[in-house]
This record gives structure tokens, C-alpha cells and sequence, in this order.
């Protein structure tokens, strides 16, 4: 049961940072703390997997800050976090034999995260009167948060 909480937390980091989950999943599977060697998802412990996604989250950090950055929530960027969501939700399943039951509370989570969170930082940033701060503290929230899910998972 406790892999399917973690599966669904790490969803809802995905649906607060699309690219900061599967970074911190491909580096657990990668120094060899999620075991999906086997599994169709043990290209995320891939020599070069997590520093492509580590690039990407990082791109991902600095874009979010962007004034023309597009809303979370339309199509496009909500298909992301749910595809980032399903993916990093699996390979945390996978490690326990579950790996559909870990995509869907990847999904679920991956949802949660996105309305939760854009609705919390808006209230965050008219509370502080704007939106860097915002931004910054959840972006801090979404790395440690990561960090955290997947050393639980050791």
C-alpha cells in the first residue's frame, strides 16, 4: 500500500513540476535505489537517462518564471504532467510488481498537483503580491518533495 502513496505523491509533484519527477525517479533507478531492471521502464536507470531529465527539469525551473509561460492548465502542459505523472507512478508500481496500479495513482496524483497547485500559488502570489516568490517556493516544494519520495522508497 505504501507504494501506491508514493506513486500518488509523486504524481502530484509531476502535476506541480512536470520534469523535476521522472529526474528524481531516473536518478533512483539509475544509483540503483528502485530496482527496474527487468521491468519496461528500466530505461530510466539508463546511463544518460537522468541527466537528460535533470536538463530538462532545470529548463523546466528557469521557463516556469517566464511571463508568457502558458497556464498548467491548458491541454497541452496538463497532458505532460499526467504522461509525467503515469510514468514516474509505474516505476515506482513497477518496483512492486503493480506497475498499472502505480500509473493510475500517478495519474491521480499527477491531477491533484496541477489544480491544487496552480490554485495555491495564486493565492500564494496575490497573498505576497506577486508571483516569483510564489513560483520559487513551489518549486523548492516539488524538488525536496521529490527527493524525499524516492529516498522513503530505499
Amino acid at each position: 500500500m505504501t507504494i501506491y502513496v508514493l506513486a500518488l505523491l509523486i504524481g502530484v509533484v509531476a502535476g506541480l513540476r512536470a520534469m523535476t519527477a521522472p529526474a528524481a525517479i531516473s536518478w533512483a533507478a539509475h544509483l540503483g535505489w528502485l530496482p527496474l531492471a527487468g521491468t519496461p521502464l528500466a530505461f530510466m536507470g539508463y546511463a544518460y537517462t537522468p541527466y537528460i531529465f535533470t536538463l530538462l527539469a532545470a529548463i523546466e525551473l528557469v521557463t516556469d518564471q517566464l511571463p508568457n509561460t502558458p497556464s498548467r492548465k491548458v491541454p497541452t502542459q496538463f497532458g505532460a504532467r499526467l504522461a509525467s505523472g503515469a510514468l514516474c507512478g509505474a516505476a515506482l508500481g513497477a518496483t512492486a510488481g503493480g506497475l498499472g496500479a502505480g500509473l493510475i495513482a500517478g495519474v491521480v496524483g499527477a491531477m491533484l498537483g496541477t489544480v491544487v497547485g496552480a490554485s495555491l500559488r495564486a493565492r500564494l502570489a496575490k497573498t505576497l503580491g506577486r508571483d516569483l516568490p510564489a513560483a520559487l517556493l513551489e518549486d523548492a516544494l516539488a524538488v525536496v518533495g521529490a527527493i524525499a519520495i524516492v529516498s522513503v522508497h530505499l
